[in-house]
C-alpha cells in the first residue's frame, strides 16, 4: 500500500525551480563584463583609431571588427537578463513595464547595431551605415528613457526604496554625459571623447542597478519564487 507521502511524489518530480532575480542578475553581470573587455581589447587591437576622433562603433569595421559586434551583443543580452531579473524581483508599477519595455527596444536596437556596422567619418554613406545611425539614436533615447521610469518605479517597491536615491545620481550623469556627447557631434570636436564617457557611465549604471539586484534577498516575500 502506497504511502501519501509516495503518491505525492510524482507530482513534484521533475519540476524545475522558478529561475530567480539572482541568476538573471549573475549572468548580466558576466554579459557586462565582457563587454568591458571587448571594449578594452578594442583600443589594444586598433591604435590607429584615435579616440579623440573615433566612436566606438568604428571598432566594428576593418580589423577585427568581430570583437566589437559582439560587444553589441554582450550588451543586448546583458540588458535582457536585467530585464528579466527586474520583473522577477517584483515591481509591478506602470513605470516599472513601460521602463522594461524601453530596455527591451534598445536591447534589440543593439542587436541592430551589431549586425548593421556604421560607416566612418571619411567613408561614404551606405545603407548599412544609415541604419546603424538610427539604431544608435534610438538605442540612446531608449535608455535613458528605460532609466527614468525604472528609477521612478524603484520608489513603489520596500527592497528598491533605498536605491532609488542612488539611481536619480547615475541617471542625471547618464543623461550629463548625453548632452556633453551631443554637443560635441561635429567636426573638430573630441567626439570620440565624449562618445567613450557616455559609454562609460551607461556601464556604471547598468552594473550598479545589476549588483543591486543581485544582492536582493531570494526570501523576500516580494519576490516570486
Amino acid at each position: 500500500m502506497k504511502s501519501k507521502k509516495d503518491e505525492q511524489a510524482p507530482e513534484s518530480f521533475g519540476k524545475a525551480r522558478p529561475v530567480t532575480p539572482t541568476l538573471f542578475a549573475t549572468i548580466a553581470i558576466v554579459f557586462y563584463t565582457y563587454a568591458v573587455f571587448a571594449l578594452l581589447v578594442m583600443h589594444v587591437l586598433r591604435p590607429d583609431y584615435t579616440m579623440r576622433t573615433h566612436m566606438i562603433s568604428d571598432y566594428a569595421v576593418g580589423r577585427y571588427g568581430w570583437v566589437m559586434t559582439t560587444w553589441f551583443i554582450a550588451m543586448s543580452c546583458g540588458c535582457q537578463m536585467l530585464m528579466f531579473g527586474l520583473a522577477r524581483s517584483g515591481l509591478k508599477t506602470v513605470s516599472f513595464k513601460i521602463g522594461a519595455g524601453f530596455l527591451c527596444v534598445a536591447s534589440i536596437g543593439l542587436l541592430i547595431s551589431a549586425f548593421f556596422p556604421t560607416d566612418l567619418e571619411e567613408a561614404a554613406s551606405t545603407r548599412t551605415g544609415d541604419i546603424h545611425t538610427i539604431s544608435f539614436l534610438i538605442n540612446i533615447v531608449s535608455i535613458i528613457l528605460s532609466m527614468i521610469f525604472l528609477t521612478i518605479c524603484f520608489r513603489s517597491h520596500p527592497r528598491w526604496r533605498s536605491y532609488q536615491r542612488i539611481a536619480i545620481m547615475l541617471t542625471l550623469l547618464v543623461v550629463t554625459a548625453f548632452f556633453i556627447q551631443f554637443f560635441t557631434l561635429r567636426r573638430g570636436a573630441p567626439y570620440g571623447l565624449t562618445n567613450r564617457l557616455f559609454v562609460v557611465v551607461l556601464l556604471v549604471w547598468f552594473f550598479i542597478t545589476t549588483f543591486r539586484l543581485r544582492g536582493l534577498p531570494i526570501t523576500d516575500p516580494n519576490i516570486r519564487e
